[in-house]
Order: C-alpha cells, then sequence, then structure tokens
C-alpha cells in the first residue's frame, strides 16, 4: 500500500507576521517570517526577501536526527 504524503507538510510551513506600523498600501512594510520546523527567523521588506528566505530554507540541507 503506498503511503500518502501530506499536500502540505510541516517542513514547508512558515509564518509571516506584518508589523503593527504596516502600511500596505503606502509599501511601508516591516514584517517577519518563521519557519516553523526549524524556528528560524528573519526579517523582511519585500516579497524577493521573503522568497529568497524560503528558498534558503527549504533549499539547504538537512541536519541528521539526534539519539539512537
Amino acid at each position: 500500500m503506498p503511503t500518502s504524503q501530506p499536500a502540505y507538510p510541516t517542513q514547508r510551513a512558515f509564518v509571516v507576521q506584518l508589523h503593527a506600523e504596516t502600511d500596505v498600501a503606502q509599501k511601508e512594510v516591516w514584517e517577519r517570517v518563521e519557519h516553523i520546523v526549524s524556528g528560524q527567523v528573519t526579517y523582511f521588506q519585500t516579497v524577493e526577501e521573503l522568497a529568497q528566505f524560503m528558498v534558503h530554507v527549504l533549499t539547504r540541507p538537512t541536519e541528521p536526527s539526534q539519539g539512537g
């Protein structure tokens, strides 16, 4: 029986937060993104910076698991 993989795996989950003073209409943005699994965080002001962070996180080699 083939195993089904989730359409939205946790390893690809991110949280994006908008700063309280972000004015999207004026393109004044201060945003934060966190990768759920690794806890890596960065701040960005453009969609390009957001995409660069996601690519960096998702394409880096995974670390071997700890323990036995």
